[in-house]
């Protein structure tokens, strides 16, 4: 019955994925939109509120030097420039202009009207991917804890679990996927855009890999290898494509997507023929990732411009991170407690 059910969830969200339609951006061909930032551009306000770094001399150059020299010490990093404040502030006033007259939020360049803390573009989002960072950091040393202190090891004072390494590239993966994630959200530009989706592939390529590995418990190196060359030169290609010739989000967006269902899957077929003592946990995990995958599905505009679907993805992952680093350590211990068994 649960494998039914963790099929069922994750053909559902399969088929979500796939066929959901990339919704096209109204915001910003909305005449009095583009007309406010044209202005914008030229006097360098928007209504009563005026940007320094938008005053242009007659040749063209910014007024009293660099525009990034006018913003404090804290904000100059954040690259706010003349035309992302106009965008900005004219998107806040048209959407409280859409708002007296009943009209729903639009997106505006692909994303929705958030509003900035701080200069943080997508604070919930930033809060969230640290938390992310924080509980993986604290999965991964606790792990790190148990193999080489709490655990016997061998006479070479290896550990007797043939996957300690695996799950410790997995933990560096996770805290530099998660990393990046916190810079992304807290400003969107080509470069931080770039390095998130590339630590996010090379993650769920690698998580692939390690569920292919620890379900068909491959243990030799030469079959690793055979294994991981294929799947380590498509990620590899894909990073590339997205990097030098098009960074195309709705293909990124399926290339995960299949990653992750197809790992699910690999997860749930193995908790349901295996006998390991943690397999509750792990169709724990295969259930909740795939209910996580389909609410991120119904993209809707940010509650008071700071929360949006993506953000309620990121808040669920925090407790699955912490119950998969409880499967690891789970697993850890029984691999080890079998193999201490066949040596005495």
């Amino acid at each position: 019955m649960a494998m039914h059910l963790c099929y069922s969830l994750l053909l559902l969200t399969a088929l979500c994925f796939l066929l959901r339609p990339i919704a096209a951006t109204d915001g910003d061909a909305d005449p009095i939109y583009k007309g406010c930032v044209e202005q914008c551009e030229k006097t360098g306000c928007v209504g009563d509120r005026c940007f320094q770094h938008c005053k242009f001399s007659s040749d063209g150059k910014p007024v009293d030097g660099p525009w990034y020299m006018h913003e404090p010490l804290y904000l100059r990093w954040k690259q706010w420039d003349c035309r992302t404040d106009c965008r900005y502030h004219c998107m806040l006033a048209r959407e409280e202009e859409r708002t007296k007259l009943g009209d729903k939020p639009v997106k505006y360049h692909g994303k929705w009207p958030f509003r900035r803390v701080y200069g943080i573009q997508e604070p919930v989002a930033v809060a969230l991917s640290a938390l992310n960072l924080a509980i993986q950091f604290h999965g991964w040393v606790s792990f790190f804890i148990l193999v080489y202190y709490n655990l016997p090891l061998r006479p070479d004072k290896k550990t007797y679990y043939e996957y300690t390494g695996l799950w410790h590239i997995y933990g560096i993966l996770s805290m530099n996927s998660w990393l990046w994630s916190a810079v992304f959200h807290s400003r969107d530009v080509e470069l931080t855009q770039k390095l998130d989706y590339s630590s996010a592939v090379a993650l769920l390529g690698y998580t692939l890999l390690v569920a292919i590995l620890r379900a068909f418990n491959v243990r030799d190196e030469a079959t690793r290898v055979m294994i991981s060359a294929p799947l380590i030169a498509f990620v590899t290609t894909h990073i590339m494509y997205l990097n030098f010739y098009n960074l195309a989000y709705g293909l990124n967006v399926k290339v995960c997507m299949i990653m992750a269902i197809l790992q699910l899957l690999i997860w749930a077929v193995w908790a349901g023929i295996s006998k390991h003592p943690a397999r509750r946990k792990l169709w724990l995990v295969v259930v909740a990732g795939g209910i996580a995958m389909f609410l991120e599905n119904f993209d809707f505009p940010p509650y008071k411009g700071y929360v949006d679907a993506h953000a309620l993805w990121h808040a669920t992952t925090i407790p699955l991170t912490f119950l998969w680093w409880s499967f690891i350590r789970d697993d850890a211990e029984f691999r080890t407690s079998s193999l201490l068994k066949k040596v005495k």
